[in-house]
């Protein structure tokens, strides 16, 4: 029968049809009269075995077509036939994904700069100290939007004022946001901004700017965005070294709620310091660029003392970088932590911008998602698996 099936088009199309009608006599099966069900199963039954026997390609088309009636004549029609099949592959592809995405690859994305230069988070350029870049076209801007992650913003000032006020961004609509600057009393408008731009932007209420000069000229760079491998997990234990993403769940000083990705450092029952070559101890062996997973992680301290990408910190030498208390479980070299039976240690690569278990402590392992495992967009270097 097998042969059969793939042997002959047709009879794989009839197949399908049998299949559609089990499914609707299904469905109807308390709302068909007892002579209409029994009639329709017979016609069913013969289907099948007008399937499953060797026939002419003439045959096998002429029972289905009187397959075909039989249903119409004693099937109950739906109304709005076509919108309810239409809705049924929707919301069969919706489930497939959510499926997908929940057993095995979860899409995330990089807010923060804590994993540079490994991954990126949302970065930026304010184009008001270049005034010589021009904006590009809506084509231009679609390109960079699709392939490299870039969106543009400019607003102009109308006359000569000042800013008297910068609302929140606030979501009209699913995935449409808008930010209102009031200038001059008059409301300038910035729609699709991700985040707040004040930061970003360097505006604020009070500043003053004449007629045409740009009070928003930014280029904003989406972060990374990821697939999360959810299966390797399953099956063994986090490695050490591996870039991993957790739920913030439970862990004191975290917003509750989202989640997190971070390099995972430290594995249960390990005895952890920081020394003041900004190296990580394990058990009373310093970590160096020759252990796996670490090799950008310290052969970047060779590189500009001002280069923010400097190994790992503890609290004093964070001092010296002006960022004191960013370390206050390895206020020294001497600072030792003990790693629990259920819990790992999370740091960020970007060490002088990262909030990580140097502050907060262990990510227990009921809250590891998984591993990052593709650079899905933007298109850049890290693009892939370009980000090992």
């Amino acid at each position: 029968m097998i042969w059969l099936w793939l042997s002959s088009r047709t009879r794989r199309q009839g197949w399908q049809l049998l299949g559609q009608g089990q499914r609707l006599f299904h469905e109807q099966s308390d709302l068909l009269s007892e002579d209409a069900g029994a009639e329709f199963a017979k016609e069913l039954a013969e289907f099948r075995n007008q399937l499953r026997v060797p026939a002419r390609k003439s045959e096998i088309v002429a029972a289905a077509e009187h397959f075909e009636q039989a249903a119409n004549r004693l099937l109950i029609p739906f109304p709005g036939d076509s919108l309810r099949e239409g809705f049924k592959e929707v919301l069969m592809a919706v489930v497939t994904i959510l499926a997908f995405t929940t057993f095995f690859l979860q899409l995330t994305k990089i807010p923060t700069g804590s994993m540079q230069p490994t991954l990126y988070g949302i970065t930026h350029r304010d184009l008001r100290q270049r005034p010589d870049e021009e904006l590009p076209n809506w084509r231009g801007r679609l390109w960079d939007v699709a392939v490299r992650g870039w969106w543009y913003y400019q607003t102009l000032a109308p006359t000569d004022g000042e800013i008297e006020e910068i609302s929140d961004v606030r979501t009209i609509f699913p995935f449409i946001t808008m930010q209102t600057i009031r200038f001059a009393g008059k409301s300038l408008v910035t729609w699709l901004p991700p985040e707040d731009l004040r930061a970003r932007a360097d505006i604020h209420v009070g500043q003053k700017f004449r007629q045409g000069e740009p009070i928003i000229k930014l280029r904003l760079v989406s972060g990374d965005h990821l697939l999360v491998d959810r299966m390797t997990y399953h099956f063994r234990k986090p490695q050490r070294g591996e870039i991993f993403v957790f739920k913030t769940r439970d862990i004191q000083a975290l917003p509750q709620g989202q989640l997190y990705i971070k390099r995972l450092v430290a594995l249960p029952n390990e005895q952890v310091s920081i020394n003041n070559l900004q190296h990580l101890v394990i058990d009373g062996r310093e970590m160096t660029a020759s252990d796996r997973h670490f090799e950008s992680v310290y052969t970047l301290r060779s590189g500009p003392v001002d280069q923010p990408y400097l190994g790992h910190l503890n609290n004093m030498i964070a001092g010296q970088y002006h960022r004191s208390g960013l370390a206050p479980r390895f206020e020294t070299e001497q600072s030792n932590l003990m790693v629990g039976p259920s819990g790992y240690l999370a740091m960020g690569d970007n060490t002088l911008n990262s909030f990580d278990s140097r502050a907060w402590g262990e990510v227990p392992e009921r809250n590891i998602l998984g591993k990052c495992w593709f650079v899905y967009w933007p298109i850049t270097d890290r693009f892939g698996w370009g980000y090992r």
